[in-house]
């Protein structure tokens, strides 16, 4: 039986795809356990529908790996719901495809789990592309973080808030209790997954991590970052695709994610707050545009803005 189930979604990301199940069987054969024996690897792959050959390559260059191709995008959430429910071993690890398992990073993070029965998630040390620090860890957000966070009021937010949220107290090479750590590597026992359930489905993009680290504490589990554990994420490379969606997404999910654990007050509140920043935005980039500023860039964001706005960002629970 496997140890870990690697489960990773995958769209239209193939060569990406084809470097990190390289580097999931190079971490399994350079894993040593002390034994001799190399730690057993089930992976699955549940691929979205790609059009890039994603399903062929893995067929071809990947026997070994469990393929569950579907015939339309089932999205990040649903497909890793998908292959938990298909997993046999005891700890799974969500994986993006565009990431890469460095060195020993694979067993570093199983013998931290089983010397550790109180930890139910582990999020490892994630590098760039070019190997410098990419953040991770986080502690839960506020309203503040929710009215600064990737909107055009970040540069006036107090330098608290952020500090906080993104944990700057720490250091990247601890070994670290937070409150949630990324989803693009994220361990975690099936036994929190059989307490609390997957990922919940409401969340199609983004904070989908977030909700589920919230119900795996509140259900009195402990997440940790590992600093020792490290992999490389080349990121966002599946949501670069669809730039006015991923707006929409990400900020529908924060908004999801506030009205689920904090009400509808806080909901609400920060809807409003958000709204007002994209007609902001909006009539700030129709009138550089009526100026003939950079013309064809400000089409592409009026476009994105008025989506947004059109949306309205409602957040359905």
């Amino acid at each position: 039986m496997a140890e870990i189930s690697v489960i990773i979604v995958n769209w239209n990301v193939r060569d990406l795809l084809d470097k990190c199940l390289a580097s999931l069987f190079e971490a399994q054969d350079a894993a040593d356990r002390g034994d001799g024996k190399r730690p057993p690897l089930e992976i699955i792959v549940v691929d979205c529908n790609s059009q890039d050959g994603s399903v062929a390559m893995v067929r071809e260059r990947y026997p070994r790996v469990k393929l569950l191709p579907q015939c339309e995008n089932v999205g990040f959430t649903r497909g890793n719901n998908l292959g938990m429910e298909a997993a046999a071993a005891d700890t799974f690890l969500l994986l993006n495809p565009d990431t890469e398992v460095l060195k020993d990073s694979l067993i570093t993070m199983l013998r931290y789990l089983q010397q550790q029965p109180g930890t139910g998630i582990l999020g490892p040390h994630t590098l760039n592309t070019d190997g410098s620090h990419q953040s991770t860890r986080r502690r839960f957000p506020t309203l503040m973080t929710g009215i600064f966070e990737s909107t055009w009021l970040s540069v006036l937010a107090p330098s608290g808030v952020f500090d906080s949220y993104f944990m700057r107290d720490t250091e990247d090479d601890e070994i670290l209790e937070a409150d949630w750590v990324q989803g693009s590597a994220l361990m975690l026992r099936r036994a929190v997954y059989q307490e609390i359930g997957g990922l919940d489905e409401g969340f199609v993009m983004y904070s989908e991590e977030l909700d589920f680290c919230k119900r795996a504490k509140d259900a009195g589990w402990k997440v940790m970052y590992h600093g020792g554990a490290k992999i490389r994420h080349h990121g966002g490379k599946s949501s670069e695709q669809v730039a006015a969606f991923k707006q929409i997404q990400f900020h529908s999910s924060k908004l999801r994610y506030f009205r689920k654990h904090h009400g509808y007050g806080h909901y609400a509140l920060l809807r409003a707050l958000l709204l007002a920043q994209f007609c902001w935005q909006l009539v700030l980039e129709l009138g550089k545009a009526c100026i003939g500023h950079k013309v064809a860039l400000r089409r592409q964001r009026i476009k994105t803005y008025w989506q947004v706005l059109r949306d309205g960002l409602k957040a359905e629970l």
